[in-house]
């Protein structure tokens, strides 16, 4: 079903059982599969691949030789009906490569809202993607990675299958993480460490100083006290009765599976 005001180039190929919401702009050459759901107010422009299962919200911009919702490049996957969701007002620029999910983890990747996701770039399949976020040119998300709202991973740098980058935290670019990236801080190199908090990024989503410095203080516990990460999480329990943020560090700290970087 294609909504009456959607302009569809007549270049482009729709194929039957698509639904293309109100407003939607389809440009020239663009080639759209089966089980795909494309929400409203959405502008898909020239020579875009979308395949399905995939949903796709409302107002985003996908440029040019996009490739929205492929089969994964995982060699367990056998074909199964894998899906892809994507939220809303995602810029998703030119050579952008978004993989379906597999079976063997929860069978979908997530993009979520708001997020720019820069040349190049490449989303893997099981990867969930926050609300926010800067994915930079050429960077690579490797399957079942993980990127909190608000973080930045800048150009050419590559995330290890199965990592979190936490919220608000900033891989800066050409880094190879192969750890967790606790949330707030700033990581570099190869293999990335840390390099303190994202204090930039902090303040301009709205941070005052006071939960800087609390956040600050979480930091050096963690990663100049000397302390274990065992003994570092009772002191950071009672930092978060007053400081709710600190709260992400510990969640972090409990769930890791691969470690944080040191």
């Amino acid at each position: 079903m294609i909504h009456e005001t959607a302009q569809i180039h007549p270049s482009a190929v729709i194929e039957e059982g698509v639904k293309i919401g109100a407003n939607v702009t389809v440009g020239p050459f663009t080639y759209i599969a089966k089980d795909v759901e494309i929400g409203d107010g959405n502008e898909i422009m020239s020579h875009v691949v979308i395949k399905g299962p995939t949903k796709i919200g409302n107002d985003n911009r996908i440029f040019p030789y996009a490739i929205i919702g492929e089969e994964c490049q995982d060699k367990k996957y056998n074909g199964e009906p894998t899906r892809l969701e994507i939220g809303d007002r995602n810029v998703i620029r030119e050579s952008v490569q978004i993989h379906r999910g597999t079976v063997q983890d929860k069978g979908v990747t997530i993009v979520g809202n708001d997020n720019l996701l820069c040349v190049n770039a490449h989303i893997a399949h099981d990867v969930v993607v926050g609300n926010h976020t800067h994915i930079g040119n050429n960077s690579i998300l490797g399957g079942h990675v993980t990127v909190g709202d608000h973080a930045g991973v800048m150009a050419l740098s590559a995330i290890h299958p199965f990592c979190t980058v936490g919220a608000y935290s900033y891989v800066g670019g050409c880094s190879a993480v192969v750890q967790d990236v606790p949330p707030y801080v700033l990581a570099q190199g190869n293999h990335a460490t840390p390099f303190g908090l994202n204090l930039v990024g902090l303040q301009r989503n709205g941070f005052e100083k006071p939960e800087l410095h609390a956040l600050r203080r979480a930091y050096k516990e963690i990663y100049r006290s000397g302390k274990t990460l065992a003994e570092v999480k009772p002191v950071l329990e009672e930092m978060a009765k007053d400081w709710p943020s600190v709260g992400l560090f510990l969640d972090m700290l409990n769930n890791t599976t691969r470690g944080i970087i040191r």
